[in-house]
């Protein structure tokens, strides 16, 4: 209907949920968008999966018609709040109000403002709002051992994003509950308490079983309603109207069948018209499956949580993916979440799982891989860029794709039928922040795959146990890959257990399990066989971490002899400093050091998006399989061991944990079809220690970083060790050995037992420091075994969130720049947007939170700027704080 401003009255006539942003009278009715959301329900409910999943959560086989139809009607209920004067009246203009005053107190919002009411506090409302609404009937529905309670009622008013606190909002002024202007909120809940009847009315059915009463299932339950609340919100498929239509449910209806049709979440066509999981060759143009690859396929499909150990390039990305591909054609699961360590990890794997869909399904309509990496906007292979106006993105294509839909916004990735990215946005499923229930939600249909799986951070591995306990107890299923997994954690997180760390494996166990291995909870670790990829690495250690050129004239002389160079660094300031050692060092040879476009450069985590694509093609040119043999230097930190396709002949890395010093020599010599130079046909490891080799400085202060990047400095000490015992390593035959040698608390035991006092105290502290971070994370992980009506305040999120993704390593900031400063590597590439890291800015990520872009200050290098007094550099070395 039109709205006049001139006549407050009209305003009288109906109750709004949307109004337009440029022309607020342009509205949405209140009882229109509770139908709409009510219906998205139903159809979210209608999809297999999904339901198989709530019911999981429930402890029910299934999800019946009348718990379907009430579950409907409590979604739709979710805006029931928006009566209320204070929400309606902000959309009235000055002439509206003809010459009154808008009453104190009366707040804008529904959420906060209903708490006095569902908790009988609030006198205005006593006697009317429950028995208008008939929820006395409601609250029979939502049993449990026969005394009632508000737990979904809860849950559907905390649908916009985190749960609601019934300790807060209670000064909100009752007024806004009473007639106004004309409009009655009384009127309003009554008739959609009669409309609630109407439309879904098998809910109301009085042979209709109880809902489910357990904590996991309105926790679930509040997810889907978050979720057909998005759905049910998005204008393209649910137009504002005005006026009244006694039959909206059926439009409602239709328009629900096909936002979740359209965006993805109704594979049903697709199922249909999926021919069977292709065979192994056709997926990945490979003869054969290795062992690890046949390993991970013939353990149990209905198997939840499955642990994959091989060493580095084996093909275990392979493996995860065929399994998916069998899973899904069993209808097991409807997509994947496949999950990395970095960003950049999961760029590369990205286009690796496009080419994948690809040839899984051949039909036109087949799912493009959504890229699960804030910043980016990418479907498949095509780009989107985000325009100005609020929630709009522009894509390159310009074509009409609602499946793109889940790629649009980070909180909406893990809604994608298969996407690429972060292990952080998977763990956010897990965690006290805004719209986790959602992402669970969504997470729960899709396997969920988790590469790279380390020991070493308690914090994250609690986080990680924690998002397997949410997804594997809603029947989700779960596939781990690592190429060298501590059996202590292997054990935590195939129990996930209180008491695992009681009943770990002992050492001589430990070595002793077999590797290459798949493992599950009820089969133990299963061999999977030798992958025919043996080699043995000459390990030296080089008492040079911090003698920079010594270590840049070790590079050299191999990159003279030929050799393909490899430089890892643990950190990226001594990343910077090796580099500029050795172009002081060079001389005629500074044609050998690695460069993009022909400025010479290194590779880490902080650069723009574009540089870093370029950096990655030209290490890959550089060190790739098919790379013409000559000698060169790389400098690097990390992010050179991880998804990078490369192949050096010679390693010089510093110290660091077992486990991860493997991972690094997987970059060494990984394939054999390669010529090798005279003195590098074996693979040679060289590992920076200190100058005299004695890592006791490190247990009191950090040494170029690396205390503070491995905080365990027993690991390191034993690490070295095996080192100078073993000087030379077979793998994978030793993978096993070596990394239980170093992590098992066994083994750590009998070097403080050895070195004395000092490093007992280390033990303490880093014991102290794990105790207090597994805490820490236990503290913000979601309790899904707590209800959201009485107590709720284990439920409640409180102000934690920036400091939670802080330290799960959300990446800082994007900061955006204005106008767009040059690449250093290509004049024709504009800077626009640079992600600083939390730790850079040292505490002040909401202040530097500015929407504002930034004015670089230009030279020929490149570009500096300045947020709240910081000054940072950005040039050919990356971004760097300067001062």
């Amino acid at each position: 209907m039109t709205l006049s401003h001139a006549n407050p009255n009209a305003y009288t006539r109906a109750h709004w949920a949307k109004s337009d942003r440029d022309d607020p009278v342009h509205i949405h009715l209140l009882e229109h968008h509770l139908a709409d959301v009510g219906a998205c329900m139903e159809a979210l409910l209608s999809q297999r999966t999904i339901r198989g999943r709530l019911a999981r959560a429930a402890g029910r086989a299934d999800i019946d018609e009348a718990t379907t139809a009430r579950l409907a009607a409590f979604a739709a209920l979710h805006d029931i709040g928006k009566v209320n004067m204070g929400f309606q009246t902000q959309i009235w203009q000055a002439e509206d109000w003809q010459g009154a005053r808008r009453p104190r107190g009366w707040g804008r919002g529904h959420t906060r403002d209903i708490v006095p009411v569902i908790m009988g506090e609030d006198r205005k409302t006593e006697g009317w709002f429950f028995d208008a609404l008939g929820f006395e009937e409601l609250l029979e529905w939502d049993a449990d051992d026969g005394e009632t309670t508000c737990g979904l009622f809860v849950a559907t008013l905390s649908h916009h994003g985190e749960p609601l606190n019934l300790e807060g909002g209670r000064q909100r002024n009752s007024s806004m509950w009473r007639a106004y202007g004309g409009l009655d909120p009384k009127a309003c809940v009554e008739r959609i308490g009669r409309l609630a009847r109407v439309w879904f009315p098998a809910a109301f059915a009085p042979d209709a079983p109880p809902l489910p009463s357990a904590p996991a299932f309105q926790h679930m339950f509040l997810g889907l309603c978050t979720l057909a609340d998005w759905l049910g919100s998005d204008e393209n498929f649910f137009p504002f109207q005005g006026a009244p239509q006694d039959d909206y449910i059926a439009t409602a209806r239709s328009r629900a069948k096909r936002v979740v049709r359209e965006i993805g979440l109704d594979i049903s066509d697709q199922r249909a018209g999926f021919g069977g999981a292709p065979s192994f060759q056709s997926l990945f143009e490979l003869n054969t499956p290795n062992s690890i690859q046949q390993a991970a396929s013939d353990a149990p499909l209905d198997e939840p949580l499955v642990v994959v150990e091989s060493e580095t390039g084996s093909g275990k990305t392979e493996a995860a993916l065929w399994r998916f591909a069998r899973m899904y054609a069993d209808e097991l699961v409807d997509g994947m979440y496949f999950a990395l360590p970095t960003r950049a990890a999961a760029v590369q794997i990205h286009g690796r799982v496009n080419r994948f869909a690809e040839r899984m399904f051949i039909a036109a309509d087949a799912p493009k891989p959504v890229l699960a990496v804030p910043g980016y906007i990418r479907f498949g292979d095509i780009k989107g860029e985000r325009e100005l106006q609020p929630y709009k993105v522009w894509w390159d294509d310009h074509a009409t794709d609602h499946r793109r839909w889940a790629a649009e916004s980070a909180k909406r990735f893990l809604a994608a039928q298969i996407a690429v990215g972060t292990i952080d946005q998977a763990m956010l499923a897990a965690l006290k922040v805004r719209h986790s229930h959602m992402r669970a939600a969504c997470l729960a249909r899709n396997l969920l795959v988790v590469d790279e799986v380390h020991a070493s951070d308690a914090y994250m591995r609690r986080i990680l146990e924690a998002l397997l306990d949410a997804h594997i107890g809603a029947g989700g299923y779960a596939l781990l890959m690592s190429a060298t997994l501590g059996s202590d954690a292997r054990h935590r997180l195939l129990t996930r257990s209180p008491m695992a760390a009681m009943d770990a494996p002992s050492i001589d166990d430990a070595v002793k399990a077999a590797y290459p291995s798949v493992a599950t909870a009820v089969d133990g670790i299963r061999p999977a066989g030798e992958n025919d990829r043996r080699k043995q690495v000459q390990m030296e250690a080089l008492p040079a971490m911090q003698d920079f050129d010594r270590t840049a004239q070790r590079a050299l002389q191999a990159a003279r002899a030929g050799a393909k160079t490899l430089v890892i660094r643990n950190t990226v300031r001594n990343a910077i400093e090796t580099q500029q050692a050795l172009e002081r060092a060079a001389g005629d040879d500074a044609g050998r050091l690695f460069a993009c476009n022909g400025t010479p450069t290194l590779h880490h985590g902080r650069f723009a998006a574009p540089d870093r694509h370029m950096l990655d093609a030209e290490v890959e040119a550089l060190l790739g399989k098919d790379t013409p043999a000559n000698g060169c230097v790389v400098v690097g930190t990390q992010t050179l061991e991880q998804s990078l396709d490369i192949d050096a002949d010679v390693l010089i890395t510093d110290l660091c944990p077992a486990d991860v010093l493997l991972q690094r020599i997987g970059r060494l010599h990984r394939h054999s079809c390669r010529a090798r130079p005279d003195g590098y046909r074996q693979a040679r490891c060289i590992v920076l220690t200190p100058s005299n080799g004695d890592l006791s400085p490190l247990l009191s202060r950090s040494v170029n970083g690396l205390g503070t990047v491995y905080k365990d400095i027993r690991i390191l000490e034993s690490t070295r060790r095996l080192i100078h015992e073993n000087p030379e390593w077979r793998i994978p035959e030793m993978n096993r050995s070596l990394v239980e040698r170093a992590t098992h608390p066994t083994a750590l035991e009998a070097i403080v037992v050895e070195l004395g006092d000092d490093w007992r105290i280390h033990a303490n502290n880093v014991e102290g420091e794990l105790i207090a971070d597994t805490m820490t994370a236990s503290s913000v992980v979601m309790r899904r075994d707590k209800t959201f009506y009485g107590d709720n305040q284990d439920v409640i999120f409180g102000s934690m969130e920036e400091r939670i993704r802080t330290r799960l390593g959300d990446e800082g900031i994007e900061v955006e720049f204005q106008p767009s400063p040059k690449s250093p590597f290509d004049a024709s590439v504009s800077t626009e947007k640079l992600t600083i890291p939390a730790h850079l800015l040292r505490g002040q990520i909401a202040d530097a939170a500015n929407e504002e872009p930034l004015e670089p200050i230009t030279d020929d290098a490149g570009f500096r700027f300045s947020i709240n007094g910081a000054n940072f550099r950005y040039d050919r070395l990356g971004l760097r704080r300067l001062g």
